[in-house]
Formats: structure tokens, sequence, C-alpha cells
């Protein structure tokens, strides 16, 4: 994962070893990268709970498999909260796996600003699989 800016911050980049010539070949808006690190390898088990509310509230949603579009499996598109309990995975901005892009690793995040949103909008989510 490569991120624009310093400490993990900013726009994030998931990429698979490989040549990438320039920015655009990554889908980068621009050519700085300021800090990478590997995304550690999990057993082949995928699970998250995604909630309607901050804090873990409201209605939960779970999720093992892939998701193109978040409105249309769970007709909602505003996700406050998740608990990551298995695998990794990359929350995107719109659907089908396009826009901004946040890594989620096992864990819990109690708001959307705890994995880099900068709001609830969850437009796909996609595992992170080894090749």
């Amino acid at each position: 994962m490569i991120y624009e800016d310093t400490d993990y911050m900013g726009h994030q980049y998931f990429v698979c070893e490989g040549k990438y010539p320039d920015f655009q070949k990554w889908m980068g808006a621009n050519d700085s990268i300021c800090s990478c690190r590997a995304i550690p390898q999990c057993k082949n088990s995928y699970k998250l709970s995604l909630y309607e509310r901050t804090e873990f509230g409201g209605q939960m949603m779970d999720l093992m498999e892939n998701c193109p579009s978040v409105m249309d499996r769970f007709h909602t598109n505003d996700i406050f909260s998740c608990k990551v309990k298995e695998g990794n995975w990359l929350f995107y901005e719109h659907p089908n796996y396009k826009g901004r892009m946040y890594l989620m690793m096992p864990g819990e995040y109690r708001r959307f600003s705890e994995w880099g949103g900068v709001n609830a909008r969850v437009g796909s989510i996609r595992r992170i699989v080894d090749n």
C-alpha cells in the first residue's frame, strides 16, 4: 500500500508486485509517494461487520465476500463504523472499486475518520487476496 503523505496518510493506493513506470499505472493523482507499507498475508478467511452508526451502533451487516455495490447489497452506502474480524480489505469511495481507497486491517474502527475517511460514504468493498 502506498500513500501520498507521510505516516500513512493522504490518498492510498493498493499496488501488487510489479513495475510501475509512472503514477498513472497505479491510478495515482500525482507522482508523490511519501510512505508505504507491506500488507501482511492472512489466512484465507475474511469477515467484517459494518455498522450504520458510530461506535458500532444501529443495524449491523456482515460481509465475507467482495461487494461491488454497497448500496445494492445493503440499501445504504454510509458506513459509520466497522469491525474487521478476519482478513485485509479495501473500502472504495464509489461502486465497482473506483475512487479513493482505504486499507482495512483486522481491528475496530469506531468512526470513519479512524480509517482515513472524510465522510461515511463507502461505494464498494473488496478482499485483499494473495495471488
